[in-house]
């Protein structure tokens, strides 16, 4: 073994330990910076080298350390289960909102609600009842009637403002889908050179596992790291990512509510083949956008409503025209639905005065205010148009709590996947602290033991055969 070893081995551990303070302090530098995940020096002993012959001096002590590279202390398995969960969370958080956004634009149970309006126009027919005679009675039917009649069609034109809101939304959702798989893609590239090249590759690698993971929130997508370090994501089992390259989805379908059907996803290299198993914020907003019959929630308040608009006008009209009016005349329709369009913004209100309402039973005289009595008692009657109507907010208050739980569980399992995920790839300044304050000292050590061998081989060199003199 050459002399100057000593030299070597102790060279080799200050590369060492100062290449180790470098790490600490990137860690250090990075541990408020968003997807960063800590890292640890890799290094390994240098073994001494194998003497045979005559030569052979006995055993002897290794040659120093090796530093083999930098290592990314994250794990593949947290990693997809964060994005797992992140998926689910879009999924359900988007379908909560939308349920809660739909069951606020109804206002119930409040005044402004179709359900208290509703009682108002049933009261305003007993009051007519009652006074049969009274202009101010019959005014207030028309009122209330009218009112009732532009909540329904308010509702309704709420319902599809937030059909179209939640349709534009989901367009830019596919936009920034899109974007972030060409993202990733770029970075696999990037990866894939570093790797090739013999550099670390950890802060790209960091840099794409935050994009995966925003790429899994809006459409739960997939990803699998492949034995060249590039992650490979797949929607609906097909990769939108593969190595370097990137495809891009396309979503088409009806621009408004009204226009019925639901929206739909396909690759745009080959419209032909639908995206179907879509995860996310983009899965839940084309859920959301479904129609009534797949289950969408705001095509589905919307069918509501004309339902209830149509119901309505039917049992209204038919009571209206078993009565006549003050001069005998047979009372005709009191609710118009509009042709070529939904009935709920379709819904008016046919007669102007007294004159026209149909209070009395025939034969009953001027004064008679038996079919006003009997059209007030429609809103107590089973499968009237408020029976219709309160079965209808109960089912959506039900759907509503419902994916409000949903979107709470998957919510704290998300948390619950970042929070381990962050328990092995976060830095923990104690921990660096403590690994900085160790490397120091290993440093000095090292600085020492050259110190030490420098001195021997200035005694050899500088002093042999002195001695005596």
């Amino acid at each position: 073994m050459s002399t100057f070893s000593g030299l070597t081995t102790a060279s080799s551990a200050i590369a060492a330990a100062r290449r180790g303070m470098d790490v600490v302090g990137q860690n250090i530098a990075n541990q408020m910076t968003t997807g960063y995940t800590r890292q640890r020096l890799e290094t390994s002993a240098v073994g001494a080298p194998s003497v045979y012959g005559r030569f052979a001096t006995g055993e002897q002590p290794g040659n120093g350390v090796s530093i083999d590279g930098i290592a990314r202390l994250g794990d593949a398995v947290l990693d997809a289960r964060v994005r797992d969960t992140l998926a689910a969370s879009g999924y359900w958080t988007t379908r909560a909102s939308a349920s809660a956004a739909a069951e606020a634009a109804l206002a119930e149970p409040t005044e402004d609600g179709i359900a208290h309006q509703l009682s108002e126009f049933w009261a305003a027919w007993q009051d007519l009842a009652n006074a049969p005679d009274s202009t101010a009675a019959a005014a207030a039917v028309i009122t209330h009637a009218e009112t009732l009649a532009g909540r329904i069609g308010d509702a309704y034109r709420k319902i599809s403002d937030q059909w179209s809101s939640a349709h534009t939304t989901a367009a830019t959702t596919v936009s920034q889908i899109n974007a972030l798989a060409s993202q990733v893609a770029d970075l696999n590239g990037a990866i894939r050179d570093a790797a090739v090249s013999g550099s670390s590759p950890n802060e790209l690698v960091d840099q794409r596992n935050l994009l995966a993971q925003n790429l899994a929130r809006l459409s739960g997508a997939t990803g699998t790291v492949e034995p060249d370090g590039t992650l490979t994501v797949r929607i609906d089992g097909n990769a939108i990512v593969s190595g370097a390259d990137a495809r891009a989805i396309v979503v088409s379908g009806p621009s408004s509510l009204e226009a019925g059907g639901g929206l739909t996803l396909t690759w745009a290299t080959d419209s032909a083949m639908t995206v179907d198993a879509v995860g996310g914020e983009l899965g839940g907003l084309l859920a959301v956008l479904a129609p009534a019959g797949d289950g969408g929630v705001l095509a589905g308040v919307a069918e509501d409503l004309n339902a209830l608009a149509t119901a309505l006008a039917a049992s209204v009209n038919a009571q209206h025209q078993a009565g006549v009016t003050t001069d005998g005349t047979p009372g005709g329709d009191f609710f118009s639905i509009a042709v070529g369009g939904p009935a709920a913004l379709g819904l008016g209100v046919v007669p102007q005065g007294r004159a026209d309402l149909a209070v009395a039973a025939p034969g009953g005289g001027p004064l008679d205010g038996a079919n006003a009595d009997a059209l007030s008692g429609i809103g107590n009657a089973a499968g009237g148009p408020t029976g219709l109507w309160s079965d209808v907010i109960a089912r959506l208050a039900v759907s509503t709590a419902a994916e409000a739980g949903r979107a709470s569980r998957a919510d704290s399992g998300a948390i619950a996947a970042v929070s381990a995920q962050q328990s092995v790839a976060g830095v923990d300044v104690d921990e660096e602290t403590v690994n900085l304050l160790t490397l120091q000292t290993a440093y000095q050590a090292a600085a020492r033991v050259l110190t030490a061998v420098d001195e021997a081989l200035d005694v050899l060199i500088n002093r042999t055969g002195l001695v005596g003199r």
